[in-house]
């Protein structure tokens, strides 16, 4: 889901659900170290992580267009009322302005983004100037070298990372979350990082943090390899494997042939997305410091490493890639079980987090 269509809180305080739940950079807060589908390549100075409008923009992008051609009401009511049978009066010019109040500010608000935007917002956690790297959007008007606008978040303990929760008519989701806070406290700006997680995979959040804290903290050694690195140059195939996967990863092919028609759709609308957008473009200061050795032997993917859904389920078949690369926490004394502690975890932070340092 666009993290644009979850409440920012922009002006208020940090929501208190949010509070509690803040992410620590020096603490592990699970067991397990994993990454879930939320990595673009990773060196020994950053990785470039996705957000959460990556894995399933078509959605909002077909909820774009209909709002799009529902705008088209307005004027056929006007056509209507007006032309074809001139009787029409306030209640009709009324009638025909209300489409636009309904689905314009959709349109106004989504569309620029989906359309003749960046077909992928990346997001830098930098190891080398400790920083948070984070492409919004698009610069139609740069100057040379300036590239797209982007927003910096410190790598510090004083930086405020939470596990934002958003109870939707869809159901509760999670996304890990960054705030910048004024003097106040007031929220000034919030983005999010890496993918969203439904409730039942609290357990696979908590791990992914653990996974960039790991990165961040120690550098790419001993990190287990990601579940896929995502294409940066989505192809129709790899448009129609985002959408596939959105129904699940290992449906049946029974159920595959049944949302075999909503798939072709939402291909076609990540198709339409990426052809009226561009790739992202760093500003000239930061491509400056991400700079990398040519013989970095972290540096992936490189040849022989594949990108994207199809090569990586090609290549985990040949077993030429890991599937479910993982590791644990060293010296974790908590709970064992990821799912017990991530229930733990949600109900009360502290207290799960306690129990683990008191066992240590």
């Amino acid at each position: 889901m666009d993290e644009r269509l979850f409440r920012k809180g922009a002006g208020g305080a940090i929501p208190a659900w949010d509070q509690v739940h803040r992410l620590s950079i020096n603490q592990s807060v699970g067991p397990e170290i994993k990454d879930l589908g939320s990595t673009f390549s990773i060196n020994s100075k950053f990785m470039d992580v996705i957000d959460p409008i990556l894995l399933d923009k078509q959605w909002v992008v077909m909820g774009v267009l209909m709002a799009f051609l529902s705008l088209g009401m307005g004027p056929y009511i006007y056509w209507l009322t007006f032309i074809r049978y001139p009787w029409g009066g306030m209640v009709e010019i009324l009638l025909s302005f209300l489409p636009l109040l309904l689905f314009g500010p959709t349109v106004w608000y989504l569309g620029p983004n989906l359309f003749f935007g960046l077909r992928y917002r990346p997001i830098r956690l930098h190891r080398a100037t400790r920083k948070i790297y984070a492409i919004r959007r698009r610069r139609f008007f740069s100057k040379p070298g300036q590239g797209d606008i982007v927003w910096e978040a410190p790598w510090t303990e004083e930086s405020i990372f939470c596990l934002h929760r958003e109870i939707t008519p869809y159901g509760t989701y999670y996304h890990i979350r960054h705030y910048t806070v004024d003097e106040q406290g007031k929220v000034t700006r919030a983005f999010s990082i890496g993918r969203e997680w439904q409730k039942t995979e609290a357990r696979l959040a908590l791990a992914q943090w653990n996974y960039w804290c790991r990165y961040m903290n120690e550098g790419p050694r001993d990190l287990p390899k990601p579940m896929l690195f995502h294409t940066r140059h989505e192809t129709p195939r790899e448009s129609f494997l985002f959408s596939l996967y959105d129904f699940g990863m290992n449906v049946p092919a029974f159920m595959r042939l049944l949302v075999m028609p909503p798939v072709l759709f939402f291909t076609l609308m990540r198709m339409i997305s990426n052809a009226t957008c561009r790739a992202p473009i760093w500003p000239d200061e930061i491509a400056n410091l991400s700079i990398i050795a040519p013989d970095d032997p972290y540096a992936e993917p490189r040849q022989g490493t594949p990108i994207g859904w199809a090569e990586t389920i090609l290549a985990q078949k040949r077993g030429d890639y890991p599937d479910d690369d993982h590791a644990r926490v060293r010296d974790w004394a908590g709970e064992p079980d990821g799912e017990k502690h991530a229930d733990a975890w949600l109900d009360n932070p502290s207290r799960a987090l306690a129990a683990q340092r008191a066992t240590s």
